[in-house]
């Protein structure tokens, strides 16, 4: 009878581990992209000049608290064997977050606050990764890790479809938002943050109840905060040691990473500027794109179990290069491009980014998961300036070049060069880097 039960235990464990993709999906689909900032800039910081650089600070100094926190935070969950437990504090700590954006009037009073906020929540999600990837290792098998990660990520995008689409058609378009709710002082969009937490909540609880903990290491002792720093910086040799393809492989990560977050970031603005997209267009571009990178998620992860994880990435990555040139030399054929080769570009972000962390939970030495995909968050961060940089100084010499005009397509390039270079870097790892054991 014992044989039974167990499988249908893992399986639960493995569905309510993947569903918390899908659980957090209110914050960087509502919370970090398209409605909370646009809110926080335009209606609440009426009349405060230079609102979106000042949200930009507040994202830097979030990327860099996390970029110093990281690592330290992952290593310990892994020695106390806490990783579940701190998951959820930092998930209740999210809902906190997002059910407070409720309390931020469109006043410019508010206005600091919700940029502690902003700060606050970005820094809490993605330290919330870290224990979360680190735990893919312990819900599946070597034989299915590629397609549980992927499935993971496609739920996140369908997520986050739903939750553009009830937000819109419920809160945003109607003259009379559901539930009676008005519009008058911007409440219709702050209830949306109140139902973005309570989405949060819900989904998290199959985790919470049958995702099991891990064991605390043995002969783990207690560590002070700067102890743990000590033991990390004597440990790196190790890693690199134990696991070098996988300690090349965090930098070549983290510069193509940077590219598929600026194929995101930049997407809306591309889209905007050099096509003409209305603010509606964009809208449902955006629900376009999470229903394709949905798609290409999960057949990554299934391909991923197939022909292994850095294949994915690599044909992912030649993808996308592929994609960005033909929306820069097809431009002139007008809007159709966008919707045609911008919709392929998201097609294989999903792979890109479900393997990368399939990647690394394979081949991280066991019982340091939560350490490595601590290193795994740092180096993304680390280099979190580039697309940003190469985007602006790719449409500057466009306009030294040109003259200044409507250059805003020229910043793909900008985008397509930090990809071709971390491609390059990655055809460098081994596709099956031996591990060895502590």
């Amino acid at each position: 009878m014992s044989s039974t039960v167990a499988p249908k235990r893992s399986k639960l464990a493995t569905w309510s581990w993947a569903l918390w993709d899908w659980a957090e999906q209110p914050y960087p689909t509502i919370m970090q992209t398209f409605i909370f900032p646009v809110y926080l800039t335009s209606a609440v910081a009426a009349g405060i000049q230079n609102a979106d650089q000042q949200l930009g600070w507040a994202t830097a100094i979030a990327g860099l608290l996390l970029a110093v926190m990281a690592p330290v935070m992952g290593r310990r969950s892994d020695q106390n064997g806490r990783r579940k437990l701190w998951l959820l504090i930092n998930t209740g700590i999210l809902i906190a977050v997002t059910a407070s954006s409720f309390f931020i009037e469109p006043k410019p009073e508010y206005f600091l606050f919700g940029l502690v906020l902003y700060g606050i929540g970005s820094v809490i999600q993605e330290s919330a990764f870290i224990n979360y990837y680190a735990m893919l290792k312990g819900v599946t098998t070597e034989k299915n890790i590629g397609k549980v990660s992927g499935l993971a990520w496609g739920l996140g995008y369908v997520g986050g479809i739903i939750l553009l689409l009830i937000s819109l058609v419920g809160f945003v378009l109607p003259e009379h938002p559901l539930l009676g709710i008005v519009k008058e002082n911007g409440l219709n969009i702050r209830t949306i943050f109140l139902f973005s937490a309570a989405w949060i909540l819900i989904f998290t609880i199959p985790l919470l109840l049958w995702v099991p903990e891990i064991e605390k290491r043995a002969g783990a002792k207690n560590e002070s905060i700067l102890e743990s720093y000590r033991s990390l910086f004597r440990e790196l040799g190790t890693l690199r040691r134990q696991a070098p393809e996988t300690f090349k492989f965090l930098i070549s990560s983290a510069i193509y990473r940077d590219g598929l977050a600026g194929i995101f970031t930049f997407g809306a603005v591309l889209g905007t500027l050099a096509f003409g997209f209305t603010t509606t267009s964009i809208i449902f571009y955006g629900i376009g794109a999470n229903v394709v990178a949905a798609i290409g998620a999960a057949i990554g992860g299934w391909l991923d179990d197939k022909v292994g994880s850095r294949a994915v990435i690599l044909g992912s990555l030649i993808g996308l290069i592929a994609g960005a040139i033909a929306v820069f030399f097809l431009r002139d054929l007008g809007q159709i491009t966008f919707w045609v080769f911008g919709l392929l570009l998201t097609l294989f972000v999903g792979p890109a980014q479900a393997s990368s962390r399939t990647f690394v939970a394979r081949f991280t030495p066991h019982g340091r998961e939560g350490e490595v995909f601590g290193l795994y968050q740092t180096t993304g961060r680390a280099v979190s300036f580039l697309s940003g940089t190469m985007w602006a100084l790719s449409i500057s010499v466009a306009n030294a070049l040109h003259g200044h005009g409507e250059n805003t397509i020229y910043g793909i390039w900008g985008i397509v060069i930090i990809l071709i270079v971390g491609t390059y870097l990655l055809t460098r790892v081994h596709p099956k880097p031996a591990v060895l054991d502590n």
